[in-house]
């Protein structure tokens, strides 16, 4: 008979790969977690991890026994949620990982009215310079910049968004606005880490830097950063000209849209959950509430509006 919490143990362990990171999630040492990952594999006389400095990976015994403990966990999941909402309340936690800037700038002041409207619901809001990873249970749902390919998740295209070429006006004033393309070759850019850049989504700098469109002897980066919540500050700063999305640089009169004809990208945004968690009352009602208050804020996040429009507190009947 398999022990429930050697379960839970084995999963939490082949879900963070490292015995570091998974005795933080349980709450207890991670010398108590090896010895009890080796109880485990000797009470089934075969051995479920690889163990080397880079972590644990699966052995094919492993990955055999990982697919049973999902449906084990997902069942007793499903049966403890059950009992929860026969009472009709809608609470308990909810994990949202999300792309840094759009985290920062809208989804977080947006949840203050879902917080309002579900006060038995604890929100934990990841807004990260990368892209949280579902089907090692980082988070519930997902916001992302690209579709994810994986299999077992429920996906939507969430909104769109758009970014232009943005300066102080301290920096424009020091160094000129540029007209045309052409002139970009003689200013400063604020950009990505090229090797560090966690989506292709995020290259949006690559058509400005061919000298045969700039000029030469082509924009000089003088500074570039992991964080786009970095890079708008640098600009604030009157470091160089950024391209940033519209919801973060137009809140603000201190920077400028540059080149508004020749410098406009769209983008995308995906919302993502695995189907167990997308079936979840309360994952339920925050997907929801996200995708009605982004369809109210397309013109903000198209640029063509400064102001982000707040969902009321208590909606109306």
């Amino acid at each position: 008979m398999l022990d429930w919490q050697d379960i839970q143990i084995f999963l939490e362990v082949a879900r963070s790969e490292r015995l570091t990171d998974a005795a933080r999630r349980l709450g207890v040492d991670h010398s108590t977690l090896s010895r009890r990952t080796r109880r485990f594999e000797q009470a089934l006389n075969t051995q479920l991890f690889e163990r080397s400095t880079h972590g644990y990976q699966l052995t094919e015994a492993g990955q055999q026994l990982l697919a049973h403990a999902e449906e084990m966990a997902r069942h007793a999941f499903e049966a403890g949620e059950s009992l929860a909402d026969q009472d009709h309340q809608i609470g308990g936690q909810i994990r949202l990982g999300v792309t840094e800037g759009f985290g920062t700038w809208v989804i977080a002041p947006l949840l203050s009215a879902f917080c309002a409207r579900h006060p038995g619901v604890t929100l934990d809001l990841l807004a990260l310079p990368r892209v949280v990873n579902l089907s090692r249970h980082e988070a519930d749902l997902a916001i992302t910049i690209e579709r994810p390919v994986s299999p077992g998740l429920v996906i939507s295209r969430l909104c769109d968004y758009r970014l232009r070429l943005y300066g102080s006006r301290d920096y424009l004033d020091r160094h000129g606005t540029p007209r045309r393309l052409t002139e970009l070759g003689r200013h400063r850019l604020i950009g990505y880490v090229d090797d560090l850049i966690f989506s292709q989504q995020l290259s949006y700098l690559d058509p400005l830097l061919d000298p045969a469109v700039v000029g030469q002897p082509g924009p000089h980066f003088a500074m570039r950063s992991t964080s786009v919540t970095t890079q708008h500050a640098a600009a604030l700063a009157g470091a160089g000209l950024a391209v940033l999305p519209c919801f973060m640089a137009s809140t603000s009169e201190a920077l400028l849209n540059v080149l508004e004809d020749e410098v406009e990208v769209a983008r995308q945004f995906w919302i993502t959950a695995r189907q167990e968690q997308r079936r979840l009352a309360r994952v339920r009602l925050l997907w929801d509430f996200l995708r009605e208050a982004l369809e109210a804020n397309r013109d903000f996040l198209m640029g063509e509006s400064r102001e982000l429009v707040i969902p009321e507190a208590v909606p109306r009947a």
